[in-house]
């Protein structure tokens, strides 16, 4: 049995903290706070206190670009990303907050999810492509419905490499320099099984697509 490939090493950088606004009400997520009862039939329960978080565009799609190598053996594309809360993870296990995942964004209001995968994968990848390339990858799932209501739509793509270009990305600090790698779909499907992929969306989708394909 041949040895395992590991992933590549996604770039070493760090978090600072230069301000902590908390309290700032004008943020990326807004918090509800609501007294809940659960009504059945007429029976009602005890008031109970739920938080939950709202923002402005709430769904994502997930995209799987893949192609095949000269030796047919399919690939996919990942990308690393810096994700805050794994980072500053205030607990025990620490987790390395910098994560290969397939390309994923959010979905703005009023655009379809097809239109909203390309526009990610051109952003994130580098691939421009119309939105009706955009395969659906099996139904939709909701990543933490315990505190928020988004839904991932899976979409895959046969994409050409020869026609990448560099991606634009969103402007956002948490996507400047970011790493993207062609990997063989079986080793990335090996590095969720040893828990080097850690990104629940992206072992689901590469899952997905490897019964496809």
């Amino acid at each position: 049995m041949p040895s395992p490939v590991p992933l590549p090493e996604p770039p070493k950088v760090a978090l600072e903290i230069v301000e902590d606004r908390s309290l700032d009400p004008h943020g990326f997520l807004t918090l509800k706070r609501y007294e809940l009862v659960v009504v059945d039939q007429d029976r009602r329960s005890r008031p109970f206190r739920y938080d939950m978080v709202e923002r402005h565009s709430l769904d994502a799609a997930v995209i799987a670009a893949h192609h095949l190598d000269a030796a047919g053996r399919p690939h996919v594309y990942l990308r690393s990303s810096i994700r805050p809360p794994v980072v500053l993870r205030p607990c025990e296990p620490k987790i390395d907050g910098i994560l290969w995942e397939l390309p994923a964004g959010l979905i703005e209001p009023g655009e379809e999810p097809r239109a909203g995968a390309a526009r990610e994968l051109e952003e994130e990848l580098g691939f421009s492509l119309e939105p009706e390339r955009m395969m659906p990858l099996g139904p939709r799932a909701l990543p933490a419905p315990g505190f928020i209501g988004e839904i991932h739509f899976f979409f895959h793509v046969r994409v050409d490499p020869a026609t990448r270009r560099d991606p634009a990305g969103d402007g956002s600090p948490v996507e400047d320099g970011a790493l993207i790698e062609s990997v063989p779909l079986d080793e990335a499907l090996a590095a969720c099984r040893r828990g080097d992929l850690p990104d629940a969306k992206t072992e689901l989708a590469l899952r997905r697509l490897a019964e496809i394909l």
